[in-house]
């Protein structure tokens, strides 16, 4: 049944009420939601937590800033390295044994370098997990970020 409004009539009345669309697509099983949210954690950390990690000495990861060196220079989360998601190979990983964690960063939601730098990485057989929120989301969080270079960042051989 198709409803028709003159010009300047209740506009509401001719749209059927079919619910918000959040729950438009109903929600997964509890069985899939749980397989879902725990794969997520498998691949993702929060700023939160790398936090909590680092301000308790219980920093059992690398943190990896995959921007360029001069986005680095200019603000990062204070323990990071830097090192680029484009240098990401082999030789640039050698100090670090094989079972290194590596949590690696960018500018934020809207950049890709993170997921870059973590195929890079996974590629390399190396653990990852993403910092969902980089720079962006630490900063929401209210966390500082370091403008001097703490460390040199890691030996870049090519």
């Amino acid at each position: 049944m198709t409803s028709v409004n003159p010009v300047g009539a209740d506009r509401s009345a001719a749209i059927p009420n079919v619910g918000s669309s959040v729950a438009a697509t109903p929600p997964a099983e509890p069985t899939a939601a749980i397989a879902h949210f725990a794969s997520l954690l498998a691949f993702e950390t929060d700023c939160w937590d790398v936090h909590d990690a680092m301000s308790r000495g219980v920093q059992d990861f690398v943190l990896l800033d995959v921007r360029s060196p001069d986005l680095y220079a200019s603000g990062h989360v204070p323990g990071a390295v830097n090192l680029p998601h484009g240098r990401i190979v082999q030789r640039n990983l050698a100090s670090y044994p094989v079972d290194t964690l590596f949590v690696v960063y960018c500018a934020g939601p809207h950049c890709n370098g993170a997921d870059k730098a973590a195929l890079r990485l996974a590629q390399l057989k190396r653990p990852v997990k993403k910092m969902i929120g980089g720079v962006t989301g630490w900063l929401d969080e209210g966390f500082e970020l370091a403008t001097a270079s703490e460390r040199a960042g890691l030996a870049d051989s090519g």
